[in-house]
């Protein structure tokens, strides 16, 4: 029995060897052969392991992605057949594109799983295991012809709304009122069910919880906090534009406010671009975090004289500024069926968490802010990101920007007057018509005697009276005759172009 060396023959050992040393092959493709023959399962896993040590400006890649990019190479290895790398063809990928549009997955979903596998493929480059990526000219699919999700912005009276839920919402939930189900969706003793909560309700439903509470005056105080902070974190996304995980990685010590203008600063960490910023806080922002903050160092003080801790003083700086939920998306779901704001409007645009961020763009372009300072304040890389996907067009006041035009109307009328009363002779409402007739009067009939403004020649003698002047001139030569009159040949003569700009008469 031949000796073997893992899967290779120590004959196509000693084979391979003699071609590299002859230069039939080279080593990089002594070592593509190599790999080409291990199953495809193993490539993966030390490409996933490659994931787990790799940074990308500067920060490790998160596990959820990980985990997606895992789920989505093996869906697509076991779906096109792929056992081995020289498996690996464009046409296969296309037919698996293809196939999954028919099934109704979104155009961005499929581009998520291209680029998943065209990732691997590089890296397979990268470390020789490939000559060349076979699925580099793979094309994605048209995300704009097939958006499954569109977000729009929050109106200000949405906005109000949405923060009065917030703080009410712990509240009324205690608040909720019992009902007997009907007969029909009883299932044993499951037949009773609380009132929703809608924002005509939510008040009266909030002090039925303060009711009830009134005997556990912690939790009411901890839910009347907890509505406070939820509040306060909408309101600091609208006026930021803040994202999830940029506001949950926010800490204490990251929030200036004794500056003359008082900022938060994002590391660069945290942030999506991987740059930081530091972000601007309005005033009256910049009072409610101060608010926040203290009630935050009133609780922890109480905590501590409980347990018997020693009290703090002050807030440790790596102490988180918000509480964010893990659920965080659901709890902001709540709070907009609480206010009465619909999930999707009727253009099937949806109101999410994200959406915040697009209000915040939104409101920018409509408080008249100049488009590169909106764009810096969403920190986008690209202008039309900033005025095309994060600016509602349906919140603009485009009827009072129309409305802000000059009266062209009013203007067109006056020249037309004038015109007109240049063309017939006669004087009309307008104030320039008979500057305008002396000045066709006289380019006619006297063409070689300039005219002033103020009925002077340019030698500096006056002209005759006016009037006069442009009478005997509609008498020699009129500027117009009648439209159904007979004439012989050669009648109608043609008078010389009076230009006006662009405008001419002819006779």
């Amino acid at each position: 029995m031949p000796f073997q060396f893992g899967s290779w023959k120590l004959a196509d050992l000693v084979k391979r060897a003699e071609h590299i040393k002859a230069g039939i092959i080279t080593p990089d493709q002594d070592r593509q052969a190599g790999h080409s023959n291990k199953p495809l399962a193993e490539h993966i896993d030390k490409y996933l392991e490659h994931l787990r040590a790799k940074t990308v400006r500067g920060r490790r890649i998160s596990s959820k992605h990980k985990a997606h990019v895992q789920r989505q190479l093996r869906q697509v290895v076991k779906d096109c057949g792929f056992a081995k790398l020289s498996d690996i063809r464009r046409e296969a990928m296309e037919r698996w594109m293809n196939r999954q549009e028919s099934a109704g997955m979104g155009a961005r979903t499929r581009n998520t799983y291209r680029s998943a596998i065209l990732s691997f493929c590089n890296w397979c480059m990268e470390t020789d295991r490939l000559a060349s990526n076979p699925l580099a000219k793979l094309c994605a699919a048209d995300e704009r012809s097939d958006r499954r999700r569109t977000r729009r912005a929050l109106t200000e009276a949405e906005i109000r709304r949405l923060l009065i839920a917030a703080r009410l919402r712990p509240l009324a939930e205690f608040g909720r009122q019992t009902l007997r189900k009907p007969d029909g969706q009883r299932k044993g003793r499951n037949s009773w069910t609380k009132t929703a909560i809608s924002f005509e309700n939510l008040e009266m439903a909030a002090h039925r919880g303060r009711e009830v509470l009134n005997g556990r005056p912690d939790c009411l105080a901890k839910l009347e906090r907890l509505g406070r902070e939820r509040a306060l974190i909408y309101r600091t996304m609208i006026l930021t534009g803040l994202r999830k995980g940029e506001l949950a990685s926010l800490t204490i010590g990251q929030v200036e406010m004794d500056a003359p203008r008082p900022f938060l600063e994002l590391l660069a960490k945290d942030e999506k671009a991987g740059r930081g910023a530091k972000l601007p806080l309005r005033c009256d922002l910049v009072v409610d975090l101060r608010r926040h903050l203290a009630e935050k160092l009133a609780t922890e003080q109480k905590e501590a004289r409980r347990r018997g801790h020693p009290v703090p003083l002050r807030l440790g700086g790596n102490s988180p500024l918000f509480g964010v939920p893990r659920d965080f998306i659901k709890v902001f779901d709540r709070d907009l069926a609480a206010a009465g704001i619909s999930k999707r409007d009727d253009r099937n645009r949806t109101v999410d968490l994200h959406a915040l961020r697009h209000t915040f763009g939104t409101h920018l372009s409509k408080a008249g802010v100049a488009p590169r300072t909106a764009q810096a304040a969403m920190r986008h890389s690209s202008l039309e990101l900033t005025m095309n996907v994060y600016t509602d067009p349906r919140l603009l006041d485009v009827a009072a920007a129309v409305d802000a035009l000059p009266d062209f109307d009013g203007l067109a009328d006056a020249e037309q007057s004038a015109y007109v009363a240049a063309a017939t002779g006669t004087e009309g409402p307008n104030a320039l018509a008979p500057a305008l007739a002396q000045a066709l009067a006289q380019t006619a009939d006297f063409p070689g005697q300039p005219v002033s403004g103020r009925g002077k020649t340019s030698g500096g003698k006056r002209d005759a009276e006016s009037p006069q002047v442009l009478a005997a001139a509609q008498q020699r030569r009129p500027l117009t005759s009648p439209v159904n009159e007979r004439h012989k040949a050669g009648d109608r003569i043609r008078t010389g172009d009076v230009q006006l700009g662009k405008l001419a008469f002819y006779h």
